[in-house]
């Protein structure tokens, strides 16, 4: 569908009265919080644009449509009302006619210190739900119809969806409760351990344990989406294994491009495809940084496409930004150790020397901005305020396709690294 989409200005919570049923919060600007910079193109590479818009279904595979506070600081207290609003605005210009929202992911601490807990990310889920309830522009996705009604009708087909599997414990049937409460896509693991398998942080992975095999099982009897962008490698592998439908990895990218734990190594990435799986490139910030570019921004990001795409084919590659609207770089600061950014970007000497294997480099930025990751060569990144090109779901997904664009991809290419692809694995995994 082409831009403007069938929006009418709806915004979060405006059935209540600020101030009086709920805390109130300034908060970021949806689009243009920082110089907004677009892919420059032709007027003939425009009206591709156009067109690619018009016939075909646009799928972000992983998201935080949520908005932050202008303030980033004050984001723990606006994550402990447990209210956050959705960015109707944002999503309102974006290309996508459909997103995988993760919600609160790793800072949902409505309660919990920690996070992850089941009563924390079902007030969570339940709060967007309730609010999304009270408009009629985002359609909450629970089948692949939906997302195609989303794009003839110019609205928003919105996924629940989550990172990792710790809230549900040892109780298998919470899978359940979270397909009937309408998420589709679920993580094995986030970055550290849990019931089901090792996350990417640690040092040691053990691989997928005997309750992650049932889970598995269980989430392809119900029609979940299983992730695998958080997890260790054996973990993924495990699970590729085991699972009966294809498996995603919603955001991630290639280690042999950037030595750093949150990218996968060629051996994951393979099997992922071989097993019918779609892999979801990555941009969140000082993660998907190459040699060639060191300073994070679209042509750092799509150097991961394309190794990607050479690496396994076009059939199986696809986009998951992981991006918000906000401080995206501050909120990594605030939250370094719930985000366990740290032990996630450790390149290979620092995952050596956490197993006892000798002694690893020094980690650098305290404030969780690098956390340590490195070239292959061993030299060090460039720090970056916000990601150029890739700021927030708006931005990120109107330059990807403008750079595939200018790049010179065909119609048919562009329509399934954008969407096609992701279609397909729906179409295979959800009841």
């Amino acid at each position: 569908m082409t831009l403007p989409k069938a929006y009418r200005g709806y915004t979060s919570f405006e059935y209540l009265k600020a101030g009086e049923d709920y805390r109130a919060f300034d908060l970021a600007p949806e689009l243009e919080r920082v110089d907004p910079w677009l892919v420059p193109l032709t007027q003939a590479q425009e009206d591709q644009v156009q067109r690619i818009l018009r016939d075909h279904v646009l799928i972000s595979m992983h998201e935080h449509a949520g908005v932050f506070p202008s303030d980033i600081a004050e984001t723990p207290a606006y994550v402990r009302e447990g209210r956050m609003a959705t960015a109707f605005q944002g999503l309102a210009e974006a290309p996508w006619d459909c997103v995988f929202d993760n919600l609160l992911d790793g800072i949902c601490t409505i309660r919990s210190r920690a996070g992850w807990q089941w009563d924390d990310v079902l007030h969570d889920l339940g709060m967007r739900l309730c609010d999304l309830a009270h408009q009629d522009f985002v359609i909450h996705a629970r089948s692949v119809q939906d997302i195609h009604q989303a794009h003839r009708e110019g609205r928003l087909a919105w996924v629940a969806s989550m990172e990792g599997a710790a809230m549900i414990e040892n109780e298998l049937d919470r899978i359940d409760l979270l397909y009937g409460f309408g998420v589709r896509a679920l993580g094995i693991t986030y970055s550290e351990a849990n019931a089901l398998g090792a996350g990417l942080k640690e040092a040691r992975d053990g691989g997928l344990t005997a309750f992650g095999r049932k889970a598995v099982r269980r989430m392809n009897r119900v029609g979940m989406l299983i992730d695998c962008s958080h997890c260790g490698d054996r973990t993924t592998l495990d699970t590729i294994q085991v699972s009966e439908h294809p498996v995603v990895l919603s955001h991630i990218g290639a280690r042999a491009l950037w030595e750093s734990n949150r990218l996968a190594p060629d051996e994951v990435l393979e099997a992922c495809a071989a097993g019918g799986g779609v892999i979801g490139v990555e941009a969140a910030p000082h993660t998907t940084l190459t040699p060639n570019h060191r300073r994070h921004g679209i042509e750092a990001y799509m150097e991961h496409f394309e190794y990607i795409k050479s690496l396994v084919g076009i059939d199986h590659v696809a986009f998951g930004p992981d991006t918000v609207y906000g401080d995206h770089v501050g909120l990594h600061t605030l939250y370094a150790g719930n985000l366990s950014l740290r032990e996630s970007r450790r390149g290979e000497s620092a995952r050596s020397e956490a197993a006892g294997g000798g002694q690893g480099g020094s980690e650098e930025g305290s404030d969780g901005a690098g956390g340590g990751a490195r070239a292959p060569d061993g030299s060090a990144f460039e720090p970056v305020e916000w990601v150029r090109g890739l700021e927030n779901p708006t931005e990120a997904g109107h330059n990807i396709l403008r750079w595939l664009v200018r790049e010179g991809y065909p119609d048919e290419a562009i329509a399934k690294v954008m969407g096609g692809n992701v279609l397909r694995i729906l179409n295979q995994v959800w009841a």
